[in-house]
């Protein structure tokens, strides 16, 4: 049916004959029976097609291939925009999918030439369809290949650059490409690092391939704003890219359903050579934006200028998004009163988290731990014990030091811990011994840092160790108690989420050095 109906095998690639031949019959199943119902579908702006694969493809499998299909009202929100922007010879939407942006801008520029980039032979069997049906075949081409490998001819005008690049993390990324990236971002003097998702690649491909005056807006996941491996990006929309406003979904608004994803619109003009933008002000602005409701996408204005000059200094986006409370002129970073430490790894949990195998171990040898965040949540203001914590095995570098039954009760938990693989682990193999996690002294503040809330900050009178999934906060010099938990009570009373970096699913996470960089009120006016 999409070969003989909507598609003429003639225009296919290999990878889309092959998808065909291999799957003989069986690819009507991934779409209704009734042609002419999908055709009219289709021929109104629907993607029954792409929904249809969004449903039948697993969510892994869509997360492998960065594909997650956009909702019709962003895609008529970004295409609303760049139609006030100017008339394209040309779009290029690299990771086309289905092609929701490509033939909604297709219906906004009839005179634009159409070029669609995308891997998945079947996404783009399914775009082929869907512009046979909406008649735009005579102007469309289908680059099956990935969107860093391909070349573009000169245009007749400015091209615009439209879509959604596939998110994939850096974990999925095949490390030609991650080689490409590095080089890539090399010859542009650009500091790149290979913990970046695909779609800061992409962004730097199109700041390759664009020309003075190409203009373009992406939806991408919104980590880049904040995140160290996001500096390429961060760096592309100040200058190569010339990026004239960033419209960020707030925590609760994600913009794809049924994905934990945070997002963010980017939309940019491309400066001409020599210009610091677009306009040749170096001292221009961008804007910033909070997209909290649905009727927001309506209009891709407004929002808080942003000296570009400041962007280029500012390695957090996120809290340029609202006006930064102005600290007294007397409050410290929390840095100068204390180091701020992550918990340890034990690398195997299963093996050092004491269970039924470490119960004859020595009790000094089963130290009680906040080994869960929850902990720290309910504790409230205090953990004020540690009866109900699990113990963390921590035995000493040198077994020496252990009596002869303990000796013998260690070296049978030992057997059983191999067993586990827990000797083979990176942490494991990196440790002057393999058994001694090494736990941290006790710190007298505990702090979450990674949730959809602020973090807890919670005194720890009882001298609980804590593994990683908190931080330890520590004096520099002693500390009277009172001062302690003023501090504590200060930190929770003050510190928001906007403080930290959010990530998939509004996730916001604080790493040591951002909690160190919080501003406090100077020891004197704790007490």
């Amino acid at each position: 049916m999409l070969a003989g109906r909507f598609v003429r095998p003639s225009d296919l690639s290999a990878g889309e004959r092959a998808l065909l031949e291999e799957a003989g019959c069986r690819a009507r199943t991934l779409i209704e029976p009734d042609a002419d119902s999908l055709a009219h579908a289709i021929a109104a702006g629907e993607d029954p097609l792409g929904d249809a694969v969004a449903r039948l493809r697993s969510a892994e499998a869509r997360r492998r291939r960065g594909a997650i299909y956009t909702p019709k009202r962003i895609v008529g929100a970004m295409v609303g925009w760049a139609a006030k922007q100017a008339a394209p010879a040309r779009v290029v939407d690299p990771g086309a999918g289905s092609g929701r942006f490509l033939l909604a801008a297709g219906r906004e520029f009839a005179q634009a030439e159409l070029v669609a980039v995308e891997t998945d032979p079947l996404a783009a069997l399914l775009l082929r369809a869907n512009a046979q049906v909406r008649g735009e075949r005579h102007r469309l081409t289908v680059l099956v290949e990935d969107y860093r490998s391909v070349a573009l001819p000169r245009a007749a005008g400015p091209t615009l650059f439209l879509g959604n690049p596939p998110y994939i993390r850096h974990h999925d990324i095949e490390p030609v490409w991650k080689e490409w990236f590095a080089n890539a971002a090399a010859r542009r003097s650009l500091n790149a690092s290979r913990l970046a998702g695909a779609h800061v690649h992409f962004l730097l491909q199109t700041a390759c391939l664009a020309a003075p005056g190409d203009f373009g807006a992406f939806i991408t996941s919104a980590e880049w704003l904040d995140v160290n491996y996001g500096s390429v990006a961060r760096q592309l929309v100040a200058d190569a890219l010339g990026g004239v406003a960033v419209h960020v979904f707030a925590a609760n608004a994600s913009p794809f359903p049924n994905a934990a994803a945070t997002g963010a619109i980017i939309c940019f003009h491309v400066p001409s050579a020599g210009e610091a933008h677009h306009k040749g002000h170096a001292d221009d602005a961008v804007r910033f934006r909070q997209i909290n409701t649905a009727p927001q996408l309506d209009n891709l204005d407004g929002g808080r200028e942003i000296q570009r000059v400041r962007l280029r200094r500012t390695k957090r986006w996120s809290s340029l998004l609202r006006p930064a409370a102005k600290a007294p002129s007397d409050f410290i970073e929390l840095g100068e009163l204390c180091r701020v430490h992550r918990g340890q790894v034990t690398g195997c949990n299963d093996a050092w988290i004491a269970g039924g195998h470490a119960q004859n171990l020595p009790t000094r040898c089963l130290v009680p731990a906040v080994t869960r965040a929850r902990e720290l949540f309910d504790a409230g203001d205090f953990l004020h014990n540690v009866d109900g914590l699990r113990r963390v095995v921590d035995l000493p570098i040198d077994l020496d030091e252990l009596d002869p039954v303990e000796r013998r009760e260690t070296e049978r938990f030992l057997r059983w811990a191999r067993s586990l693989g827990a000797e083979a682990s990176y942490i494991a193999r990196h440790r002057p011994a393999w058994w001694a996690v090494r736990l941290r002294h006790p710190a007298p503040i505990l702090c979450t840092y990674m949730a959809r809330r602020p973090p807890a900050f919670v005194r720890n009178p009882h001298a609980a160790r804590h593994l990683n999934i908190a931080h330890g906060i520590y004096p520099r010099d002693a500390m009277p108690t009172r001062t302690l938990d003023a501090l504590a009570k200060w930190l929770r009373g003050n510190v928001e989420t906007a403080s930290g970096r959010t990530y998939a699913g509004g996730l916001t996470k604080f790493e040591p050095k951002e909690i160190e960089r919080l501003l406090v009120p100077p020891p004197a006016q704790l007490q």
